[in-house]
């Protein structure tokens, strides 16, 4: 049997016994896999929980969804990590956005700094949070990250301050500044722009309390290091056992 297809919606679903289905997850519901009333699908508000609903009413523009039942999800991770990784060219951000949501990240901050010579915009983090959210469901998450965009490393440093644990890669570190095995607490992970840091860049980290790490001898493309950053620092707060 396959999995019960899923979709997210904008409003709190606890408490309800009935829902409207409208807008693009309407649309992809309706027009690209061609749900029929009867259909057994998956209601995510980002709660954390799944709410199971068969759909009973197919209109022009929205379906009528009846719950069943509710469960609270197995899939998010059990500790907060938030990905900082600067505006990459072409379509490298909406990768590492997809590879972070699989492995568990929590939030994802999207920034320019002192040598990106990408852009954002409005339509570029809407994509991104599209992107996030497809991502979700793919890997049966019950929760998307949220992207969100600084436009200065300073911005979104700041925003991770609360996190346990503040990682900032440096191509220009080596020996003994390794990824921790071991981590106790949320994580905020660090990785730039094509361009890398500036040695401005990183003395501003450390004075907020980013701690400098190395992923190696090898200079790693910017999407593979923030793909690595999050993987490894799932593995070492134990989210991939």
């Amino acid at each position: 049997m396959s999995t019960p297809r899923r979709f997210f919606v904008e409003y709190e679903l606890n408490g309800r016994t009935e829902v409207f289905l409208e807008g693009e997850e309407f649309t992809h519901a309706k027009t690209v896999l061609r749900l029929e009333e009867g259909a057994e699908i998956v209601l995510l508000d980002g709660s954390g929980k799944e709410f199971s609903a068969i759909v009973a009413n197919i209109e022009k523009h929205r379906l009528l969804a009846h719950i069943t039942g509710a469960k609270v999800s197995d899939k998010e991770p059990e500790t907060e990590i938030c990905l900082l990784c600067g505006v990459l060219k072409g379509d490298k951000t909406e990768l590492v956005v997809q590879k972070a949501t699989e492995l568990g990240v929590t939030e994802i901050f999207v920034f320019s700094s002192e040598y990106c010579s990408a852009y954002m915009n409005e339509n570029k983090l809407e994509r991104l949070n599209k992107v996030a959210r497809e991502a979700a469901k793919q890997c049966l998450r019950a929760c998307a990250p949220k992207v969100k965009y600084f436009d200065n490393l300073n911005g979104a440093l700041s925003c991770a301050k609360n996190y346990v644990n503040k990682l900032f890669a440096c191509e220009f570190l080596s020996g003994g500044n390794g990824m921790p095995n071991v981590l106790n607490g949320s994580a905020a992970v660090v990785v730039g722009s094509e361009g890398g840091f500036s040695d401005r860049e990183f003395e501003l980290a450390k004075s907020l309390g980013y701690i400098g790490v190395s992923l190696g001898k090898r200079i790693l493309r910017a999407e593979t290091a923030a793909i690595s950053m999050c993987t490894l620092a799932a593995y070492a707060l134990g989210e991939l056992e």
